[in-house]
């Protein structure tokens, strides 16, 4: 098998399309409005690189993929118009058949959990994460950095609380060295990390953290592991759903080895929702998508974008998805004319048709496609009728999920959290030693204070020296020469001692 088969069509379409699998590592697009077929589209390019051996990662926003791990039906009422459509195309040798499916879920309800560490996370994604400004991300990376040089592991959220509590509490000598820390600033992080717990965010960070290894298994029969994402909860805190498959996207980029130009990826990734990436985001944070989507094909990883509009993606990005799927396009407004007009810009000619009109007018699992051809040429734009689907169509009943969990390579892997010594730990220990110094330190204060005064009414009333009654320091107040001086300033206050002065100072008076 070297090519995934994407559909075809009748008089009206053109040649069959492919996706060759040594190109498949050079990314893709896959756009197109509302209802247009993208998911549909999603799951068959799934199926295609299961089929081949490679493992793929997805996220099922709206809850339709987890489909992908079940047979599709004779009796499903679209049973008739799969079979009418993959003679249409020529797709002879279409079956039902299910994919081995891994199941994960950020908040471990409808799949494995998914963690990492804050330390992996870094200081450049949390501040995306929580939407800091810059003076508080300056914050953010000097935490990072004290941690570093301290040696203050940062497994989970209590670990960069009480870390943002410390910095706080020894803001003034820190600011020597690192500049200015507001303690405003700090307060405004912590509360956005509140915001996070409060959301669901906190079971993110913390170990066991997420086997990179687990992401590209394949089963006994040689097929590539189809690993689900849930993502329709999580589409409520849109922020962390971004920052977790940009953090997954870096993590894979810096772990796997270099591989050139494989015959077939060792990973595909699709990332469904894609504007949800980039709106918003800082220029540091796009020019390192894009330095990521530039080199990770020489890790043999293809990354895919599924969104509704390819201007929803950055030009410079943009450039560099060289399959291509383009789902209907509705121009209602002049934006919307616009973005149509660009999209067609971006395809190959085709003599036989405009590809501007086709755009618009494609119907529901229908496509204007382009594949990646030999030596890595865009092929011309062809109008194309998207083949149905092997497994079932629509979301897997929950019954059938449980035992697809309860069969995963991973079952109970990552079921139980790790709670290892971490800088909460080790800054709770030292706060703890400091107030037991400072406890000691005021007891013996109050020892020395006690001995003071009993050692005062003793020469008071006694007229004698006083043994005092337990060993222990000078008192801070009074050193023993202050004391021998007080009682010699008691004796010049009598007669004997005016007596002394006067012959002291006319002794003096006299000399001269």
């Amino acid at each position: 098998m070297d090519e995934i088969f994407i559909g075809g069509g009748g008089p009206e379409h053109g040649e069959p399309q492919g996706l060759a699998l040594k190109y498949a590592n050079r990314h893709g697009l896959i756009a197109g409005a509302t209802g247009t077929g993208k998911t549909v589209t999603l799951q068959i390019l799934a199926e295609g690189f299961s089929s081949a051996g490679v493992p793929v990662f997805l996220s099922d926003v709206k809850g339709d993929l987890s489909g992908l791990a079940a047979a599709g039906r004779a009796d499903f009422k679209l049973h008739q118009a799969f079979m009418d459509r993959a003679a249409r195309i020529g797709f002879d040798d279409y079956a039902y058949r299910a994919f081995p499916v891994t199941f994960w879920d950020l908040f471990g309800q409808q799949g494995h959990p998914v963690r990492t560490t804050v330390s992996e996370m870094g200081p450049l994604l949390i501040a995306r994460l929580l939407e800091l400004s810059e003076a508080q991300e300056g914050i953010l990376n000097i935490a990072f950095r004290l941690a570093d040089e301290q040696g203050l592991p940062l497994l989970d959220l209590k670990d960069l609380q009480a870390l943002l509590v410390w910095v706080g509490e020894n803001r003034k000598d820190l600011g020597l060295r690192y500049g200015n820390i507001s303690t405003a600033s700090v307060g405004a992080i912590q509360r956005r990390l509140l915001v996070l717990e409060t959301q669901g965010g906190a079971g993110f960070f913390g170990e066991p953290a997420l086997d990179l290894g687990d992401l590209m298994a394949v089963d006994a029969a040689g097929q590539g592991r189809i690993n689900i994402l849930a993502a329709d909860a999580l589409m409520a805190a849109p922020r962390l759903y971004a920052t977790f498959l940009l953090w997954l996207l870096s993590e894979l980029f810096e772990e796997l080895p270099e591989v050139g130009d494989p015959d077939k990826p060792k990973l595909v990734f699709f990332f469904d929702e894609a504007h949800l990436l980039f709106d918003g985001a800082p220029d540091a944070l796009i020019d390192k998508v894009e330095q990521v989507a530039r080199l990770i094909r020489s890790k043999g990883v293809g990354v895919y974008f599924i969104t509704q509009n390819p201007d929803d993606v950055p030009e410079d990005i943009l450039g560099q998805l060289g399959n291509r799927v383009q789902h209907a396009l509705r121009a209602f407004t002049a934006r919307d004319r616009k973005a149509l007009r660009l999209a067609a810009e971006t395809y190959r000619d085709n003599p036989r048709f405009d590809i501007e009109a086709a755009i618009r007018e494609v119907g529901v699992g229908e496509a204007v496609t382009s594949m990646l051809q030999k030596k890595g040429v865009p092929g011309k734009a062809e109008r194309t009728l998207i083949r149905p689907p092997s497994s079932q169509l629509g979301p897997l009943e929950p019954a059938a999920r449980r035992a697809v969990l309860a069969g995963s390579p991973v079952a109970g892997k990552y079921d139980r959290v790790e709670d290892r010594v971490s800088a909460y730990e080790i800054l709770g220990r030292r706060a703890e030693e400091a107030a037991q110094a400072a406890e000691e330190a005021e007891r013996r204060e109050q020892e020395a204070e006690m001995a003071e005064r009993e050692y005062r009414a003793g020469r008071r009333y006694s007229g004698k020296r006083v043994t005092r009654s337990t060993s222990r320091r000078a008192s801070r107040d009074e050193s023993f020469g202050e004391a021998m001086a007080e009682v010699v300033m008691k004796e010049l206050k009598g007669t004997t001692g005016r007596r002394i002065v006067r012959g002291i100072l006319g002794g003096l008076f006299k000399g001269r």
